[in-house]
């Protein structure tokens, strides 16, 4: 639970702090740790640590300006099954993103989740650049850093938005 109560949207880096390779290898293990659909395992991930492309991602998408000051960031990249193309890879790949938003809460760092699909520009721009063949799905970016901000907890629990059935 402290992960839970502790998690934030942090859109404000310490410029120039690494997210160094190890710590991004722990965050890809957990986020490679979430449910899926049949075990389908819809995704593959890009970690970017490099300042160019950092940026870049900022120019492209318009919800993404923390990446100028962001460590790395973590695309996550859907990848539809075949046999199912409709199929659940949008719950799949939430659930590997929240993997990662909590482990790096637990690690000390910093995460905003930048939503890219369903919405065709963000996804046109970003499958150009980072040139992600179809049928893969840009679905998200998650910029990563050490966090240079502490904004207040906006969630709460609220009793009248549930039903138990005794």
């Amino acid at each position: 639970m402290e992960s839970i109560e502790k998690r934030r949207s942090i859109r404000k880096y310490k410029k120039g702090e690494p997210v160094t390779k190890e710590q991004l290898k722990a965050l890809l293990e957990a986020a490679m740790l979430a449910p899926s659909a049949r075990n389908s395992r819809p995704w593959e991930f890009i970690a970017v640590t490099k300042r160019e492309v950092l940026n870049e991602i900022a120019r492209v998408h318009p919800y993404a300006n923390m990446c100028e000051t962001a460590g790395a960031a973590i695309i996550v990249v859907a990848v539809p099954p075949s046999d199912d193309p409709m199929g659940y890879f949008p719950q799949d790949c939430a659930a590997a993103t929240e993997n990662i938003l909590l482990a790096a809460t637990s690690m000390g760092l910093g995460t905003c989740w930048c939503g890219v699909y369903p919405r065709d520009a963000r996804i046109d721009a970003l499958r150009k650049l980072f040139n992600i063949p179809l049928p893969k799905i840009p679905f998200n970016v998650i910029a990563v850093g050490s966090p240079n901000e502490t904004p207040a907890r906006r969630g709460f629990f609220e009793e009248s938005k549930v039903t138990y059935i005794e």
